[in-house]
This record gives C-alpha cells, structure tokens and sequence, in this order.
C-alpha cells in the first residue's frame, strides 16, 4: 500500500473526520495517528508476522488497524465509541481479517474472545495506541489475567513507558516497574513527538513492548502480599524503607520486628525502595508473609 493511500496521513484523517463530522471527546483520551511510518514501525518492534493474531484496543478511525490487517493473520479490535463503528466499516470495508468490537476492554472476556475469533492457535499479541488516562488500568488488567498472549506493545505517554520500564537506583523506578516487570520483561522501543498526533497532545509519548515471561522473576508466597509491601515501600519516596514498612505494617509488626526481618534477609533498613531489587522485595515480601502465617 502506498503512503498516500494509508489512512494515516494528516490528508486522509482529515477527509474522513469531515465526512462523519466526527469530534475528538477529551473524556476518550482520542489522538490519531497521522505517520505511517510511526504505525510501521510499531509493527516492526513487535515482530509481527502473518503467522499471528492481534488484538487491538482503541482503533479509532483504523489508522493503526489497517497496517495491522496487512502484517497479521486476524486483527480483533475493541472500540468503546459507538460514533466510530460506522468509520470503520467505511476505512477497514477492503479487510476481511479484522473485525470490530464496540466493548470496553476492561469488561470484555479476553479468552472467550480469542477462543470465538482465534480457533488457529496461532500466537495472541497486543497492539494498541492507548489513551493516557486509562494506560495504567488496562495493562495492569491484562497483565494479572493470565491471558494466552506473546506480547504488548503500546504506545502510551513517555513518562509512563519510561516507569514501567525503569530499573533500580532510577527516579522513574517505582512500584509500577516491579508490577509491570513482574510479568513481562519491559523496554521503551522508541520515542515518539507530540507532532504525529491529531489533535496533538501535551506531551510526547514511547512505544513500549512488554514480552510476557513464562515464569516470574522472584518466586514468591503471595502476590498480593508481596504488591502490597513494594507499594508501601514506595509510599513516602524520601523515607528509609524501614520507616515506610513500620508506617504500613504498624498494627502487624512492632518497629523491631521490622529492623529484625531487614536484617534476617540482609537488606539495611536506611536504603530506600528506589535502591531495592525486585528479588531483595522478593525475599522480604516471602519472609514477612511467612511471619504472618506464623502469628495466626
């Protein structure tokens, strides 16, 4: 297909946002995507073939749709609004490998949709261009489903790829990072300007690949357990972890039994949790969660 044909360029979009007289509503976050080359190379970076299938989530008028429905095998793509299914079916009429889902994803049944649309067994990947103000929910729900995917990649607000991806002893380092690479192992692909975007956004953003893992990193106790102490860890950034975990366990653990677990584990009580490896909270989630068993 020829650039000018794509549904991405500013020419296009703006043709097919006339004819509907469609408008952006800020409550949906909604920026297309006028940069072919930008949707070609988020295809590249998740190393997609013909021998997969996709699910994308917010395909707006298709821009990102279409050269999805070029390089896979299937394309199921959920849009939560309803104004937009009449231009897809207009800009996506010539695939017959993609169909359209008016549904919120965070209420959909991801496995009983891929068992309906995807009966190849060919490999599940995520592609989408989310919007900022839902990014963190809808990864954090495909993240802890336990889903038959390979892989996510999305491009989301800089700032937030750059957390989820970040390593220790960093500022963007946080209780996101662990979460996020507790499943999968994380990398910002590249960078992308604010200019590429119809309307433009405030801020630039990065298209981030999450490679789902077989097995996590640090094996531990309970999950829930252990996110809960690397998010009390992070509570109060400027604070020692021993401070922030006698501030959150205080009607658990006395301030010793704090100091004594640090020490059990060979952590020093006056680091703090940007400093902490996901195996260190690994080791103290699992000796904590241990204590606990044992008082009740």
């Amino acid at each position: 297909m020829s650039d000018q044909k794509a549904i991405a360029t500013p020419k296009r979009t703006k043709e097919i946002l006339n004819k509907y007289e469609f408008f952006f509503k800020k409550s949906l976050g909604q920026n297309f995507i006028i940069d072919v080359n930008i949707l070609r190379n988020i295809i590249t970076k998740a190393e997609i073939t013909k021998d997969m299938n996709i699910i994308e989530i917010g395909p707006g008028i298709g821009a990102l749709t279409e050269q999805l429905a070029l390089a896979a095998n299937k394309v199921v793509a959920f849009e939560i609004d309803g104004r937009l299914l009449p231009i897809l079916e207009d800009t996506l009429e010539g695939y017959n490998n993609v169909t359209i889902i008016n549904q919120d994803i965070l209420k959909a049944d991801i496995i009983e949709i891929c068992d309906k649309y995807f009966q190849d067994s060919k490999p599940v990947k995520v592609v989408a261009n989310l919007p900022y103000y839902i990014t963190t929910p809808i990864l954090m729900q495909l993240l802890m489903a336990n889903l038959p995917i390979a892989s996510i990649t999305v491009m989301i607000q800089k700032e937030v790829a750059e957390r989820m991806a970040a390593k220790e002893n960093t500022k963007e380092y946080g209780s996101l990072s662990i979460a996020v690479q507790y499943y999968t192992e994380a990398r910002v692909e590249t960078i992308v300007p604010k200019t590429v975007f119809m309307p433009q956004p405030r801020v630039d953003s990065a298209v981030l690949h999450l490679k789902m893992r077989e097995v996590a990193p640090v094996k531990v106790m309970d999950e829930t357990f252990f996110f809960n102490l690397v998010k009390a860890s992070f509570q109060q950034r400027r604070k020692t972890l021993r401070n922030n975990l006698s501030r959150h366990f205080n009607e658990v653990f006395a301030k010793l039994e704090i100091e004594n677990g640090l020490e059990h584990v060979g952590i020093d009580g006056t680091r703090r949790g940007e400093s902490l490896t996901i195996h260190e909270f690994g080791s103290l989630a699992n000796y904590f969660y241990q204590r606990i068993k044992e008082n009740s």
